[in-house]
């Protein structure tokens, strides 16, 4: 996999960057995450708004939150807070200093934007507590123990955390040598560390172990993993051009989404528990 990752280190983006366009969002504010598809999801926006309103409703989110939002890219999911879920205190940590500039622009100062990681938190917030984080598509490039040490430190007594982690399956634990071999060197080229994933049994115990109650792990692969591959493949398969980096960098994106979902062996979950 060098030539993969010898590739992604042309990008001049971020290395988390995303050309929403290219993917079918031209909205100042855009989108950048898998997408949740659905039967009734035909667009790119529509099914990036439909990962973070199910990730919002797990934790039941509501006007009156103090809600923290980790990794939120191009400000889409900011503007769905402020306007459908009627957010009022709303602060946002991001990593790409364009997409800071851009989003404090357009919000004319409707939520508290910051440049950092979202790995050490209580420097970033020392006396604020949240009653809600969430963390759309992104937490599973942090080692989980210090991304929930982390969240936990800003929680207040009864806060909610919402966020998308990978997870492995029996399919993983009962595979050979060669196979988890493959599976480290594809998930490295989308800079996940595979030594950091767990088991479903051990996510709950990672999550207990943090202070976390009423722990809910849902695995939808089908509609991330699947949804976005058959996306890339058929609807944006004729209309892009085949030599630009960006459409490299998605179409690489897909291709490790099939073999994921095709493998079974790594699950796409959504995470919703209450601090407690």
């Amino acid at each position: 996999m060098k030539w993969l990752q010898a590739l992604r280190s042309q990008f001049p983006q971020h290395k988390y960057a995303v050309n929403a366009k290219l993917l079918g969002d031209d909205a100042v504010l855009a989108w950048s995450n898998l997408g949740y598809w659905q039967a009734d999801a035909d667009s790119y926006p529509q099914a990036c708004q439909a990962l973070a309103e199910h990730l919002a409703q797990a934790i039941q989110l509501n006007a009156h939150d103090r809600l923290l939002d980790l990794g939120c890219g191009q400000g889409a999911s900011l503007q769905l807070w402020l306007k459908q879920f009627k957010v009022q205190r709303l602060y946002a940590l991001e990593m790409q200093p364009a997409s800071i500039e851009k989003i404090k622009k357009e919000l004319n100062s409707k939520a508290a934007i910051y440049c950092a990681s979202f790995l050490n938190l209580k420097t970033v917030f020392p006396q604020t507590t949240f009653d809600a984080v969430l963390c759309i598509d992104a937490a599973y490039h942090s080692p989980l123990n210090s991304f929930l040490r982390s969240v936990q430190s800003v929680l207040n007594s009864k806060g909610r955390l919402g966020f998308h982690y990978l997870m492995l399956s029996e399919e993983y634990l009962n595979s050979n040598a060669l196979q988890k071999l493959k599976y480290r060197a594809l998930l490295k080229a989308a800079d996940v560390n595979l030594s950091d994933l767990l088991s479903e049994k051990e996510l709950y115990a990672a999550l207990e172990s943090s202070s976390f109650k009423n722990i809910q792990i849902e695995d939808i692969s089908a509609q991330v993993f699947a949804g976005f591959a058959h996306y890339a493949e058929t609807v944006l398969a004729d209309a892009l051009p085949s030599n630009h980096l960006d459409i490299l960098k998605i179409r690489m994106t897909a291709k490790l989404c099939r073999t994921l979902y095709a493998g079974g062996a790594v699950r796409y979950v959504q995470i919703a528990a209450q601090k407690g």
